[in-house]
């Protein structure tokens, strides 16, 4: 029993991040900001780490510096670093948090890439591409797969 209500409050903590992140793509990035730093002030810094990770993940993409977006998806990578076990390798009604890593990855190199730090983007270039293998065959792990191959193009290190 016990164990069901901490599965179920976690999965409201997911389903919370999930309600901002559709209000951020419903184009109110301002309130999503508030509502992201809210909910990461309520996480705390010994929060979940698979809420952390997913929540600076999303909040990083609401930022209007690129050093704070930068500073968020690197909170995002510390947080999945902490994962171990069955909760870096399957997360009930979620993809494995192991197939993060490639999206974690390409954000912190198109972070560096606003940034005019194309040495550091390349660095998490190939670690996206060396954790895509986590990638299912379904339409995330085909779209992160695809902005791979994008930013390849970008930096000069297509596989023609």
């Amino acid at each position: 029993m016990a164990e069901r209500q901490g599965q179920a409050a976690q999965d409201a903590v997911l389903t919370r991040i999930g309600q901002v992140v559709m209000l951020h793509h419903g184009g109110d990035r301002e309130e999503a900001r508030r509502r992201f730093l809210d909910l990461w002030t309520e996480l705390g810094a010994d929060g979940d780490p698979l809420h952390r990770c997913t929540l600076a993940h999303y909040l990083a993409d609401t930022q209007d510096d690129p050093e704070d977006e930068l500073a968020w998806d690197l909170r995002a990578l510390t947080a999945a670093e902490e994962l171990t076990g069955d909760r870096l390798d399957r997360h009930e009604g979620a993809p494995a948090a192991r197939a993060l890593y490639p999206s974690l990855h390409l954000n912190l190199a198109a972070d560096y890439v606003r940034l005019g730090r194309a040495d550091a983007a390349r660095v998490h270039l190939r670690r996206a591409r060396g954790a895509a293998d986590a990638l299912a065959d379904d339409s995330y792990g085909d779209g992160v797969r695809a902005a791979i191959r994008r930013m390849e193009l970008r930096l000069g290190e297509g596989r023609g």
